[in-house]
């Protein structure tokens, strides 16, 4: 683990395949793109968002085995929980809190005190413990109210017909729906305000069906009756998360660049997967394949964007910071839920991009604004990334028009894409491990 990277991309005319990187602050060194016989081709991390998932209902279900496991850190923070002791600390790993705060609450006998890091301690988690408790759930703060870390006794649950608030996260709805057929009524909970992430909520009950358990969505209600997970043997797709900085990679580059992404399916149950949608606007083109799919740069972008994220909010620093490098304006929304993450998102958002010399102005936390109109940037641009994976992979790209870029931190992709430093120098970067 290290502290900082430098990266830099100075000839604009080069390819993705052709960047060079300051090395020491004083060396140059370039490829250019006919040096490269063969097109980049990556493999993606699995989700992490389906692993997670398939980790707790295959441990409800009581056998089965999870094929393509995530090694990323929030996976590895299910996995270890799912272990057992009498303390378990997730560290950062925000949807292993909320799911294993579900998954205890249920195991018969089970006492343990379910912790995290600082910045854990600090996201908030009552909606889903008052819903715990409103089903028969013994949850405890053991700090401050509202907040990690929690005391948790874990019994049979009641189940029956409960309220949840669904504009903050899904990830409550699935640590519910996760147990839910295991309580002794089942469980129907209606949604209150637009659900945000919905898609996460589709994913949740996809992995459900397939370990053998249904649900019935009438509405705002999902209706889960009580009912047995039947074990498994479940393959994990490749994350279209991680894909969405190679697409903003190639959105960066020259006409017809292209690099090829394995593991991604064309029927993903990922809300992610719309990256390949958004992307068009941004001249990136999708191919589909039975291993991937390959990325090519075939147009300019088209303009002023407009987008609302409330169905993918984990694409929205990716969509902003290749705004903020090609001086595009837009108006995106449905980022509420981007406050409560690793970090808070937008204030990270806000600041990061002033630095390559763009104001964005938030309208609350409901949307986030750019005009397009920029001040022209020199000298070196050091990153901060707030303990916060996303933050440092979708700005590592703007070395491909910036001097001088240095990512503070840069061992936090082990979240959810440890071998994202690796995959770029593939792709012609050149990363350097440099020392303040």
């Amino acid at each position: 683990h290290y502290s900082l990277f430098t990266i830099h991309y100075p000839l604009k005319s080069l390819p993705l395949h052709g960047n060079s990187i300051i090395v020491c602050q004083v060396e140059i060194y370039g490829l250019s793109f006919d040096e490269w016989a063969h097109p980049v081709e990556v493999s993606l991390p699995s989700s992490k968002s389906i692993c997670n998932r398939a980790l707790v209902v295959g441990a409800l279900s009581g056998g089965g085995k999870i094929g393509n496991i995530s090694d990323c850190d929030d996976t590895r923070a299910v996995i270890d929980a799912l272990k057992g002791g009498d303390v378990v600390d997730i560290g950062a790993a925000g949807t292993a809190m909320r799911f294993l705060t579900a998954y205890f609450a249920q195991c018969t006998d089970c006492k343990v005190r379910l912790t995290g890091s600082d910045r854990m301690r600090k996201r908030p988690i009552s909606v889903l413990v008052d819903a715990l408790r409103g089903i028969g759930a013994d949850i405890r703060y053991a700090g401050e109210q509202g907040y990690p870390p929690l005391d948790i006794r874990g019994r049979k649950l009641e189940g029956g017909c409960i309220k949840v608030d669904s504009t903050v996260s899904s990830q409550y709805i699935s640590a519910l729906l996760m147990i839910a057929p295991l309580c002794r009524n089942g469980l129907s909970m209606e949604l209150e305000g637009n659900a945000a992430s919905r898609p996460y909520i589709d994913m949740t009950l996809d992995v459900m069906r397939d370990f053998g358990v249904t649900a019935v969505k009438d509405g705002r209600k999902i209706i889960v009756a009580p009912q047995s997970y039947k074990p498994c043997d479940y393959e994990v797709e490749g994350d279209w998360s991680a894909a969405s900085y190679w697409y903003e990679m190639i959105s960066l580059s020259p006409l017809h660049t292209s690099v090829f992404l394995r593991t991604l399916r064309i029927n993903s149950v990922q809300g992610d997967s719309v990256v390949a949608e958004i992307f068009k606007h941004f001249g990136v083109n999708t191919e589909y394949f039975p291993d991937g799919i390959r990325l090519t740069k075939t147009s300019a972008a088209s303009g002023f964007f407009r987008y609302d994220f409330s169905d993918c909010p984990d694409l929205a620093q990716t969509v902003v910071a290749t705004c903020c490098i090609m001086r595009t304006g837009f108006v995106i929304s449905g980022i509420k839920s981007l406050r409560i993450k690793e970090t808070d998102r937008i204030s990270a958002l806000i600041n990061e991009c002033a630095r390559m010399g763009c104001v964005l102005l938030p309208d609350g936390d409901e949307s986030l604004s750019f005009s397009g109109e920029a001040e022209d940037v020199t000298g070196q641009l050091e990153f901060h990334t707030y303990d916060d994976h996303r933050m440092a992979m979708a700005l590592a790209p703007a070395a491909m028009r910036f001097k001088n870029v240095e990512i503070i931190d840069p061992a936090v992709v082990s979240k959810s894409y440890p071998a994202y430093w690796d995959d770029l120098t593939k792709a012609g970067f050149s990363i350097v491990k440099i020392r303040k």
